[in-house]
């Protein structure tokens, strides 16, 4: 007669039958609200269902994949990969080096830029072109220089390298600004510029806890046209502005988690979890809702969301 659950391979055996053999990971943790909310819900699978210990290491993608590469436990595993904005890295480090693993659980991923939308609707903004309108630019001038002001991204965020050279080759550059800085930043922007009335457009992307804390609206641009998206990231090229060329809407995105090669030797039941980890763009935007917006810190909102789904967690634990 066969136990109820049963360990099923020999690494999980190791982690979940015999706690004393305990493994353990450190987690890459990115700016973005949606890395962090899947980097806690790794981190609490390994911790209370693998026995494991976590540690959380801020970074960006450039320190994140040369921590990866260099397979030295410093860092692990990035929590939320999107491609092809980071193609440039797992070219590097998955195809050519091939010292980090990339996940073939993706979930989509979908990047824009948005307006509010009584801003939107106010002064009938629906597509990028009327950014450069001088009369919605002027909206959206802040701080009296004679630009309205565009977050593009975070610092260090490859996107935030596309959305710049999209605001030159949408000829925006005569009337829009752009602006890095943390998306902390941004979100209260966000809530300032509807509370005063004011214009505000911003880079946004699905999933993003956004969508359930404002009423925003994403504008068209070109539909994505390969030959019109030519992007060279810094990290290959140190004149990548002047050589990229990017005049369309970005495809659809596939955004996964990746990790070092050496973990499968160092902590196997964990490399096999993250082999089989899996979640939906609904969850990550929940996720983020929760960090976001009500103000639940990102470990607390990843044991409840593991709590809330044990049998999918079973099932990328193989039980």
């Amino acid at each position: 007669m066969k136990p109820a659950k049963t360990c099923i391979s020999a690494a999980l055996f190791a982690a979940i039958c015999a706690p004393a053999f305990a493994e353990e990971v450190k987690i890459g943790v990115p700016s973005w609200t949606g890395a962090q909310a899947i980097a806690h819900v790794l981190g609490e699978v390994v911790t209370s269902r693998i026995g494991g210990t976590v540690e959380y290491v801020p970074g960006n993608n450039a320190t994140i994949f040369q921590a990866m590469d260099q397979g030295k436990g410093d860092i692990d595993v990035h929590p939320d990969v999107w491609l092809p904005n980071q193609e440039s890295f797992t070219k590097k480090y998955v195809d050519e080096a091939g010292t980090v693993t990339l996940s073939s659980n993706p979930y989509e991923g979908n990047q824009g830029f948005c307006v509010t939308r009584d801003f939107g609707t106010a002064n009938n903004i629906t597509d990028i072109a009327d950014l450069g309108r001088p009369d919605v630019a002027a909206l959206m001038d802040s701080d009296g220089n004679g630009l309205g002001e565009m977050w593009i991204g975070a610092p260090g965020w490859a996107s935030a390298n596309v959305n710049e050279v999209k605001v030159r080759d949408y000829g925006l550059m005569d009337f829009i600004e752009p602006i890095r800085a943390e998306e902390s930043v941004k979100t209260a922007r966000i809530k300032d510029s509807i509370a005063k009335g004011e214009g505000y457009a911003f880079y946004c992307y699905k999933p993003h806890a956004v969508w359930f804390m404002f009423d925003v609206d994403m504008l068209t641009e070109p539909t994505f046209d390969p030959e019109k998206y030519v992007m060279v990231q810094p990290s290959d090229d140190p004149d990548w502005f002047n050589k990229s060329s990017v005049a369309t809407k970005d495809a659809l995105k596939e955004v996964q988690i990746a990790w070092s090669n050496s973990l499968v030797d160092r902590s196997p039941a964990i490399a096999e979890f993250f082999a089989n980890f899996s979640l939906t763009a609904d969850d990550v935007s929940a996720l983020a809702f929760e960090i976001s917006a009500n103000g639940k810190d990102p470990a607390d909102a990843a044991k409840d969301w593991v709590a809330a789904n044990s049998d999918r967690v079973d099932t990328m634990l193989g039980l």
